[in-house]
């Protein structure tokens, strides 16, 4: 699949609007499947944090809430959205809840891990849990995949972020 059509994968925000990644072309996206009960839950602070520093040069997060994970985030898109404002301050998109692995793995992961198939070396045809992160160009095209226990302030994220908010756009 192309760059261009994994851009035109829809998903539904959380406000019950529909989006595509193309709704974001132009912008350098960090990717997030999220989770409310987990013990990596403090990155939505590290990831507001990341947000504030690079939006105004053209920089998103886009939250996509997952339970495929123990159990991790019960809640309803409602619910989700007011834990993410009250407790983190989260002002970045959050999307509707759906599922980022096994057989129900929603079609934009499905192309996101196929886009990047390994995690440091490591073959990883799936996501790994929680707050896994998928950095994308401008275009759409996945240019970096980072482990859920890699934190939004790492510099090697970081790095990539600022390096691809350099390049200009197509």
């Amino acid at each position: 699949m192309s760059d261009q059509a994994l851009t035109a994968i829809g998903f539904n925000r959380n406000d019950g609007g529909e989006a595509s990644l193309a709704d974001y072309r132009g912008q350098v996206l960090l990717v997030v499947n999220t989770a409310s009960k987990c013990g990596l839950t403090p990155q939505y602070a590290g990831l507001q944090a990341a947000y504030d520093e690079y939006r105004e040069r053209g920089f998103t997060v886009l939250g996509f809430p997952a339970n495929d994970f123990m159990g991790q985030e019960p809640g309803t898109d409602e619910e989700i959205a007011e834990f993410c404002s009250v407790n983190y301050a989260v002002t970045f998109p959050l999307m509707a809840k759906i599922s980022v692995a096994g057989e129900t793995r929603h079609p934009l992961y499905t192309e996101l891990v196929r886009s990047r198939p390994d995690i440091d070396g490591e073959a990883a045809d799936e996501v790994q849990w929680n707050f896994e992160k998928f950095l994308l160009d401008r275009e759409g095209a996945v240019v970096a995949r980072f482990a859920p226990g890699v934190t939004p302030d790492d510099p090697a994220i970081r790095k990539a972020i600022e390096a691809e908010l350099e390049r200009p756009a197509a």
